[in-house]
C-alpha cells in the first residue's frame, strides 16, 4: 500500500478531485488537439507527401491518415489517442455500474448492459489497434482493428440508445408522460 504524509485520520480522503465535466472535456479536447497539431505539421513540414495522389490531382489538405502517417505526426497521434482511451475505458465502467444497479432486477436490460459494456471496451481496444499499427506495417490487424471499431461503435450506440429508451420509459415524471394537450391544459392552470 502506498502511503502518504496522511496521518491514519486523513488516510481514506482523496488526493485529487476532478469534475466530471472537465475531465470530458479534456478527454474530448485530446484527439481534436491532436488532429490539428498532426495537420498543421503536415501541411508545414511534409506538404508535398503528405497531399500527394497517384493520380496527380491536386490536393489542398491532407488525408487524416496521410497527416498522421509522418514520423513526428504519428506520435503525436498515438500520444494523443493512448491518452485519450483510458478515461474511455473508465467512463465504460462507470456506465455499466449504473446500469447494473439500475437493472438489476431486470435480466434482459442486464444482459444488455453487459453487451453494452463489452462494445464499449471492444470499440476502445479497436481504436487503439487501429492507432497504433498502420496500414503500411501489418495490413490485416489493421484492418481487423477497423472492423472491431465500426462494428462495435455501431452496436454500442445501438443498445445505449434502446437502454436510455427504457430507462426514460420507466422514470420519467408522470407529468412529462401525459399527451401534449393535457400537458399544455396542466400548464395553463399553473399560470
Amino acid at each position: 500500500m502506498l502511503q502518504g504524509p496522511y496521518g491514519s485520520l486523513d488516510r481514506d480522503r482523496p488526493l485529487i478531485r476532478l469534475h466530471f465535466t472537465s475531465c470530458a472535456v479534456g478527454t474530448l479536447l485530446l484527439p481534436l488537439s491532436g488532429l490539428v497539431a498532426c495537420l498543421s505539421l503536415s501541411l508545414i513540414y511534409h506538404f508535398e507527401e503528405s497531399t500527394y495522389t497517384h493520380c496527380q490531382v491536386s490536393n489542398y489538405l491532407p488525408s487524416i491518415s496521410a497527416a498522421i502517417s509522418r514520423v513526428p505526426e504519428r506520435y503525436i497521434w498515438r500520444c494523443c489517442i493512448g491518452l485519450h482511451s483510458a478515461p474511455r475505458f473508465l467512463v465504460s465502467a462507470t456506465y455499466f455500474s449504473f446500469y447494473r444497479s439500475r437493472f438489476a432486477s431486470k435480466l434482459p436490460e442486464l444482459l444488455l448492459s453487459v453487451l453494452t459494456l463489452l462494445c464499449s471496451l471492444a470499440e476502445n481496444c479497436g481504436l487503439l489497434l487501429l492507432t497504433y499499427v498502420s496500414s503500411t506495417e501489418t495490413y490485416n490487424v489493421h484492418k481487423n482493428g477497423f472492423i472491431v471499431f465500426i462494428a462495435s461503435s455501431l452496436l454500442h450506440m445501438v443498445s445505449t440508445c434502446r437502454l436510455w429508451h427504457v430507462i426514460r420509459r420507466y422514470s420519467v415524471n408522470p407529468e412529462v408522460n401525459k399527451p401534449p394537450s393535457l400537458l399544455l391544459t396542466s400548464m395553463k392552470h399553473l399560470k
